[in-house]
């Protein structure tokens, strides 16, 4: 490794190494580094560069690892791009072309369903003293599509749940556009461990924080989600006027 080169980018110092700023020997950097463009020093003595310091910290980082790694919820990627123009960092400008692209038109649709049924148990009354016990339990399932892999990448991660989604042992590959989902909330006099022995789950937000009682309840979750990205309700079914209790919810973001 060359000794440390430090910069002046628009006020923002950043200290970095000449083999990162040529890693893409055609941009601007990688000319300017090489000597093929002049170059100039601030006061302390510090390669200056009269462009805005804040984006320049992930042009420097995928300079290091040739992957971009932006925030959750990124809102300037034009300035991104822009820079990454004057740059001239192809490869970078490709991959921000893309993500543009999924942050533009967007789809994003959900279908929820449930069904109760009544559980027969025994529950332990006392040493061997047992009682025939009933309660009733309701399933949920979800069913989203979105045109835009990256929201359902979010919403997994909000729900603490891998993504993509695990197949089973002979399931099919998951699709980065549908994700489905499945809970059922344990009832209070359901004792723990039958509720564990019939391979129930409850759904949890944030990342299982808070548990998701109820369908109207993950409706909420959804909604906070799509809004935070720019998604606009466009349909509900059946009542419009009780979002939260919708079964069919459409969202459109341009």
């Amino acid at each position: 490794m060359s000794d440390p080169v430090s910069l002046n980018v628009g006020g923002t110092l950043y200290t970095t190494s000449s083999e990162t700023l040529t890693r893409y020997p055609d941009s601007m950097l990688g000319a300017m580094f090489k000597g093929r463009l002049g170059s100039r020093r601030d006061q302390s003595g510090n390669l200056f560069i009269d462009r805005d310091g804040k984006p320049f910290r992930h042009i420097l980082n995928y300079l290091r690892s040739s992957h971009l790694d932006l925030p959750e919820a990124y809102r300037e990627l034009r300035l991104l791009k822009r820079e990454a123009d004057f740059y001239q960092i192809g490869p970078l400008m490709e991959e921000l072309g893309a993500q543009q692209r999924d942050q533009g038109y967007a789809l994003l649709q959900c279908n929820i369903l449930s069904q109760t049924q009544t559980l027969h148990f025994n529950q332990k009354q006392g040493p061997l003293n047992y009682a025939l016990a009933t309660c009733s339990l309701t399933v949920y399932r979800a069913r989203l599509f979105s045109t835009c892999s990256g929201f359902l990448a979010l919403l997994s991660d909000r729900l603490g749940l891998p993504w993509p989604p695990e197949p089973g042992p002979a399931g099919p590959a998951a699709n980065p556009c549908r994700l489905e989902l499945a809970w059922s909330p344990r009832p209070p006099e359901l004792p723990e461990g039958e509720y564990a022995r019939l391979g129930l789950g409850g759904l949890g937000a944030p990342a299982g924080q808070r548990e998701l009682g109820d369908a109207p309840a993950f409706v909420e979750e959804l909604l906070q989600a799509a809004l935070g990205q720019r998604y606009r309700v466009d349909s509900l079914l059946p009542d419009p006027g009780d979002i939260l209790n919708c079964t069919a919810l459409r969202f459109l973001r341009y």
